[in-house]
């Protein structure tokens, strides 16, 4: 059943699927710790903060904030669900540029985790899961 993303019933069936797959690929090749604001959410009180942590060599996008974040970024939800469940990372660049995503900190950081994303087959099988889970 598919849930909203980023509603707590999405976090976990997304915690299923990374357990169902951590140890079925190649480590992420960046370490990046990343904190997230997510505004204008259609549930709760309309703002989520996540976070990213690639430094195990596994993707790990929990709910709350790091206090060792190197980059935060703030974008809205529509843009956020386009790039994390559609991996539509041109439609990124183009929010960037249109002033919908800041960014502050290690800008270079963001932009080597973009470059590093997986293509292989299994990074695909698990993107066609969160995919599938999301409403």
């Amino acid at each position: 059943m598919p849930h909203l993303f980023l509603s707590d019933e999405w976090i976990e069936e997304a915690r299923a699927i990374r357990a169902d797959h951590e140890d079925d690929g190649p480590p992420v090749p960046v370490s990046i710790k990343m904190n997230q604001v997510i505004t204008d959410v259609p549930f709760g009180d309309g703002t989520v903060y996540s976070y990213l942590d690639t430094s195990s060599g596994t993707p790990l996008l929990e709910l709350g904030q790091l206090d060792d974040a190197e980059v935060t970024i703030t974008t809205d939800y529509e843009t956020a669900k386009a790039i994390f469940v559609d991996q539509d990372f041109a439609m990124a660049m183009q929010a960037f540029m249109g002033g919908k995503i800041r960014v502050q900190g290690d800008m270079m950081k963001l932009m080597a985790l973009q470059t590093a994303a997986p293509v292989d087959a299994q990074a695909r099988v698990v993107a066609g899961r969160i995919k599938a889970i999301t409403a």
